[in-house]
């Protein structure tokens, strides 16, 4: 998942680190996204989206896109009105357009939608278009978990960083998907992956904390690993660069099952973005002015157990499974087999007792961002 590889790279220096509150971290993220003229509801959903990622241990998803939100902002891209509405509903089925807005709201309205049609006729289908970055893919399928029903999101993206399969040049997204299932004795299943080697998000987590990407998240144009976490970054997200190379995908090359990992990819952005009208960054970015909206396209799918069997046998069968996996002889003692969304679970608990670790450099932009709108910087 997004936070494992996080928590099992983390390094043990943080002498200079600040650990917030959640509820602190929360309430400037609410006070900037205020400050910018988002809407009262909009901002306190992008903000709870955005701090349970932060709890989640996905430090790459969460108050650390503050800086891009911003650019979003200052270019005009990013509809601080934004107002989300149905544009098409069939019951079962129904298309948002999220107006242009951050991502955040318009998706906890499209997952919420989905539930709500699984509630009443056993599987619910909500698509959004129109929209920006919406988070952690993770966040909206654990809605679904905590009603009681399976769920599935994926989402088309706008950076191209992701080089297909014998492919030279980027011209994917990380394009996530999530899917989530309820237990009753264990938390839900929750798997939350990019289908990159890695999200690119947590390079720039790497690049904050000074530290070296592990070898094979990105390759330059000539298909060679790099490891240095700010040639990563010009490769990734520096949009003068006329180089080629960028974040591989899952698997790798070919031979090591990269085809695989491409595959995904196309599914995540077909339903995504495809199927909710949304664009195609390669296809777009040839016209796109700098104050033109993503258009991204989110897919939220909620299936009640119900349909199917009995809601306590199913949670009981997937308990059961889940207790084979943890019962697995471990490689290295130390390390217990897990399965997904169980590393985040530690985290939440662990963060919200202990606060949200931040790196300086990333507690200074958030300074900066405070500075910039006059509103107090409530992270010290």
């Amino acid at each position: 998942s997004l936070a494992m590889g996080y928590l099992l790279h983390m390094k043990s220096d943080k002498q200079n680190w600040i650990s917030p509150s959640a509820e602190n971290v929360r309430a400037q993220i609410y006070s900037l996204l205020r400050a910018w003229g988002m809407s009262e509801s909009q901002s306190t959903l992008s903000a709870d989206v955005m701090v349970d990622t932060d709890l989640s241990g996905v430090d790459s998803h969460g108050v650390s896109m503050l800086k891009t939100y911003n650019e979003f902002r200052i270019s005009g891209r990013l509809n601080l009105n934004a107002e989300p509405k149905v544009i098409n509903d069939r019951g079962v089925t129904a298309l948002v357009d999220a107006d242009a807005g951050l991502g955040h709201a318009a998706a906890v309205m499209g997952m919420r939608m989905a539930i709500e049609r699984a509630q009443s006729f056993g599987v619910g289908m909500v698509c959004v278009r129109n929209s920006h970055h919406f988070g952690a893919a993770g966040y909206y399928v654990r809605m679904a978990a905590e009603a009681g029903f399976v769920g599935l999101c994926t989402s088309s993206t706008r950076s191209m960083n992701t080089v297909p399969t014998r492919g030279q040049q980027a011209l994917l997204g990380t394009n996530p998907i999530a899917f989530a299932a309820p237990a009753k004795r264990h938390p839900p299943f929750v798997l939350d992956m990019a289908t990159s080697s890695v999200a690119a998000n947590k390079v720039r987590v790497y690049e904050l904390r000074g530290d070296p990407i592990p070898s094979g998240w990105v390759t330059d144009e000539k298909g060679q690993p790099v490891t240095d976490s700010s040639q990563a970054m010009t490769i990734i997200f520096d949009a003068t660069k006329s180089q080629g190379g960028g974040l591989s995908p899952l698997g790798g090359t070919q031979e090591t099952g990269g085809h695989k990992g491409y595959g995904l990819a196309m599914m995540v952005h077909i339903l995504g973005g495809t199927l909710s009208g949304s664009s195609f960054s390669p296809i777009r970015v040839k016209t796109q002015r700098p104050q033109d909206p993503d258009n991204l396209g989110h897919f939220f799918c909620v299936i009640d157990p119900a349909v199917f069997r009995d809601p306590d046998d199913f949670k009981d069968d997937l308990d059961a499974v889940i207790d084979v996996l943890h019962g697995t002889p471990a490689a290295d003692p130390s390390q217990k087999v897990l399965v997904h969304g169980e590393l985040e679970e530690q985290s939440r608990q662990d963060r919200q007792a202990n606060g949200i670790p931040m790196p300086p450099a990333l507690a200074e932009q958030i300074r900066q961002l405070c500075e910039q709108v006059k509103v107090p910087y409530l992270l010290a």
